[in-house]
């Protein structure tokens, strides 16, 4: 992917598969509310909606609201509008680069990537192009046609977050009776025996990933939804054939991964052009959705051109999904984020007169794809290592514990005992001693349990603390900054690091303990 301007993003190429299983707009046209789902307007034609969509087939959803539907007119059938077209960052767009394979030439690799033999020899300063080294490196410049990739959006903003649009739908009750494959499967996940429903909602309540657009993209890529028996080789990669990742869990968690990667990426600016899994690299569409970008993001780690062309058009993820839930923007709830969005009050989430440390900074709320929405504190009391502490984590504003198992503690600042609507805030690494149950309500520096390296990954006792709104990552560094206590977020363009600031002074964010980064309330 070539990377363009954005707040946190890198700005490099990445052409390597990441690692790590730890850690919206107003559409134009006028929209039409049905049974509590916005069906907006559009243009493309979708030439099997009708028959799939609930309460025009006949076909209740056991997930919408069972009441029958307004009439739908048959001109609005379609996918919707294109969101304002987005410009690209020309100025910003750089080389990638390529392994010589045995048995290339410069005029195979040129139509490989869709340039000229010509750009390549002068990027690379080749005098004599028809001799080229196995092995060799070669950089590549950005294709010189500006024919874009399609526009056709799959899914709305909120079927890719786990938001209020996913409220009571559960993997489990949805693959009741259906004679699937999933419902058979289990492995053991963190210590816990769980089910095939099970990981899915374990991977979309931990990823943030609606539960909808994980089974969709599971049934595309690998038919483990209506299919009894896949085939063998997709029982053991249903995405991706990567050493490490042979089980469930980890292949889900890293679909979760890209779908998120590609949705805030997109919503960054931070892309102008995906590589597909063949090496070849499309211009993006500049009318699509941040939705249907975390899903084409996907589909280009796992596919070449011609596949990838199919699995983002008409008969892809959007038929497999439509197929199951029905027209996938009868579920839109936008905007997932309203504008003027404000960060409520929030302090520093230690108690007062207590250093800590602030080792942290901007990164993925979990793994590196959720936007950079964390910040990462330690406690002063202990060194270095994953070693018990007697330091407090505390709530940063008052709220309701809607989640407390396996490291995390989520903090419901509406009370209304939902963690996808409104505000919620996610600290990790929470020790099971101590560690406030679920249904209690606190106030500003209440307790909530002692730092440790449980949950996710860790590689040192300290406490992980993110926010997301309807579901969606809050990058700390983005237009919403992280503030905490008056200090003030900002990233530095790499994962992790990053600073505070309040007034005058700035702390940089290390991983270590000294007077250079150490902070209290």
């Amino acid at each position: 992917m070539i990377q363009a301007k954005g707040s946190h993003f890198r700005k490099y190429w990445i052409i390597l598969i990441a690692i790590g299983l730890g850690f919206a707009c107003t559409r134009s046209g006028a929209p039409v509310q049905i049974s509590g789902a916005t069906f907006p307007t559009g243009t493309q034609s979708v030439s099997t909606i009708a028959s799939a969509q609930p309460g025009i087939s006949g076909q209740p959803s056991p997930f919408l609201p069972q009441t029958e539907p307004a009439a739908i007119p048959t001109s609005m059938l379609s996918s919707p509008t294109l969101d304002p077209t987005r410009p690209f960052s020309e100025p910003t767009l750089g080389p990638g680069t390529y392994v010589v394979q045995e048995g290339d030439t410069i005029g195979s690799i040129a139509d490989r990537f869709g340039v000229t033999e010509e750009a390549i020899i002068e990027l690379n300063g080749l005098t004599d192009p028809n001799t080229l080294e196995v092995g060799q490196t070669l950089r590549i410049p950005v294709p010189e046609s500006e024919t874009p990739g399609p526009n056709f959006k799959i899914i709305p903003d909120s079927e890719l977050v786990y938001g209020p649009a996913a409220n009571g739908f559960d993997a489990a009750e949805f693959l009741k009776g259906k004679r699937s494959y999933l419902l058979s499967y289990s492995e053991v996940v963190e210590g816990r025996e769980r089910s095939g429903p099970e990981i899915v909602q374990y991977v979309a309540e931990r990823y943030s990933v609606n539960p909808r657009i994980l089974l969709a993209v599971l049934e595309y890529a690998a038919g483990w939804i209506q299919n009894p028996q896949p085939p063998e080789w997709k029982i053991t990669y249903p995405f991706i054939a990567e050493a490490g990742r042979e089980n469930f869990y980890r292949q889900l968690a890293w679909a979760a991964d890209q779908l998120n990667q590609g949705y805030y990426d997109w919503k960054e600016a931070g892309y102008d052009y995906w590589i597909l899994a063949d090496g070849s690299m499309i211009r993006i569409g500049p009318g699509i959705n941040a939705g249907t970008a975390g899903v084409q993001y996907l589909m280009a780690r796992m596919y070449g051109q011609g596949e990838w062309q199919r699995a983002v058009g008409e008969g892809g993820v959007f038929s497999a999904f439509q197929a199951m839930f029905g027209y996938p923007f009868l579920w839109s709830l936008e905007p997932v984020v309203p504008a003027g969005l404000v960060q409520p009050m929030l302090i520093l989430p230690f108690e007062e007169g207590v250093v800590w440390y602030f080792t942290g900074g901007p990164h993925g709320g979990w793994a590196s794809g959720s936007a950079w929405s964390a910040l990462d504190f330690a406690p002063s009391d202990i060194d270095h290592g994953c070693v018990p502490s007697e330091a407090w984590v505390v709530a940063s504003i008052g709220g309701l514990i809607v989640r407390s198992d396996e490291g995390a503690v989520v903090l419901d600042l509406d009370f209304d005992g939902n963690e996808h609507t409104g505000w919620t805030i996610l600290y990790m690494h929470i020790e099971t001693r101590d560690r406030i149950p679920v249904g209690r309500k606190v106030g500003l520096a209440d307790r909530l349990g002692h730092p440790s390296c449980e949950g996710g990954y860790s590689n040192g006792t300290h406490v992980h603390i993110a926010r997301r709104f309807n579901g969606e990552w809050i990058a700390a560094d983005g237009p919403i900054p992280f503030v905490l206590s008056g200090w003030v977020a900002s990233g530095a363009n790499r994962e992790y690091d990053g600073y505070l600031t309040k007034g005058d002074e700035t702390i940089e964010a290390c991983d270590c303990g000294d007077e250079e980064n150490d902070l209290w309330r």
